[in-house]
């Protein structure tokens, strides 16, 4: 079965599970496991931090920075896309008692103008602006990416407006592959930086939250309180240090496979509307009699598996187990379709 579901199907590679068995390992929560302390101290150091905090899920690490960086009764700005507000549950309102305050952006990323033009004035009756959280790359934009150019204004408006600036980067390497910007350089537009792992890189398990040392001080009781709270976690921190040092680079794989996919897609009648395909997300829009759900049964019984997401809205998403042959029969099929 081809398994286009999602970039989080990756299974480690054989040399990812022999750094998995060779990881030195101790009790995380007692800070005493080499292995996630390594990790910790990696990731901080590419992205010009002071501190890092190994997390089981980029949902814990993205739930973590809004309780750390806001108070109860502040408020979110994000795009209406964004996964904090679309697929963590609530978990703004549950686990930090904010609101979000929703801008409707190009395809999922907005701009400083309108980022300045959704702060509340300072009024009893109103929660009060604090956070601004984009997300790179933009998972329901389609894999959409902002660029530091673009970023950049909506640091400097944070700055001067008081507001704390949070990245969900969960596909950022996927971004970064293709815009040759530095970590380093992302590192310093932010006052926190999300990274997930277990996509598109390949580890089974985890995520990263990264920022200044009091920030991750807080965010440790905060991952305690949420129970994300580890023990021998090395052997997982083992896999997310292989990938980010063998894993990165051939992201552009992933990216130019999901534009190949896309470009036979723009060809097929059954087909319209597909998103610009930026990385290794790739959402269309299939015509009827087909829905979603009918084209995603045709594609199963051929052999591949894929995500709806609407009544006509397709997700396929690429990563490091769909492999070039893979690619070539997924194109057959989609072309066969089509006759």
């Amino acid at each position: 079965m081809i398994n286009l579901i999602s970039d989080t199907v990756t299974k480690p590679t054989p040399a990812m599970l022999e750094a998995m068995l060779q990881a030195a390992v101790g009790d995380d929560v007692f800070q005493e496991d080499p292995s996630v302390n390594a990790l910790q101290a990696k990731a901080a150091k590419m992205f010009g931090k002071a501190a890092a905090l190994f997390c089981p899920s980029g949902t814990m690490t993205n739930q973590i920075a809004i309780k750390t960086h806001t108070r109860p009764l502040d408020e979110v700005i994000c795009d209406h896309y964004s996964h904090v507000y679309q697929y963590e549950t609530g978990g703004y309102a549950f686990n930090s008692g904010v609101a979000m305050n929703l801008i409707e952006g190009t395809n999922g990323k907005i701009t400083a103008t309108q980022v300045e033009a959704a702060i509340k004035p300072l009024y009893d009756w109103l929660p009060e602006s604090r956070l601004v959280v984009l997300e790179n790359t933009c998972n329901k934009g389609g894999g959409s990416f902002y660029t530091l150019e673009e970023i950049r204004p909506i640091q400097q408006l944070c700055k001067e407006r008081g507001l704390k600036l949070h990245l969900d980067g969960a596909r950022l390497f996927n971004a970064l592959v293709e815009t040759g910007e530095s970590t380093q350089a992302v590192g310093d537009a932010f006052d926190s930086v999300s990274i997930c792992i277990s996509k598109g890189l390949g580890a089974p398990v985890g995520s990263l939250l990264i920022g200044d040392t009091d920030f991750i001080r807080q965010a440790r009781r905060y991952r305690k309180v949420m129970g994300g709270g580890m023990r021998q976690a090395g052997y997982l921190a083992a896999a997310c240090t292989y990938a980010l040092d063998h894993h990165i680079e051939r992201l552009k794989e992933d990216n130019a496979r999901a534009k190949q996919i896309g470009e036979v897609l723009a060809g097929l009648p059954y087909v319209e509307n597909i998103r610009p395909v930026h990385s290794n997300i790739l959402i269309f829009d299939v015509k009827p009699p087909y829905t979603a759900a009918r084209f995603l049964d045709v594609l199963k019984a051929k052999g591949i598996n894929a995500s709806p997401f609407g009544p006509q809205t397709v997700r396929f998403v690429t990563h490091l187990d769909f492999t070039a042959s893979m690619l070539d029969e997924t194109i057959s099929i989609l072309q066969a379709l089509g006759e």
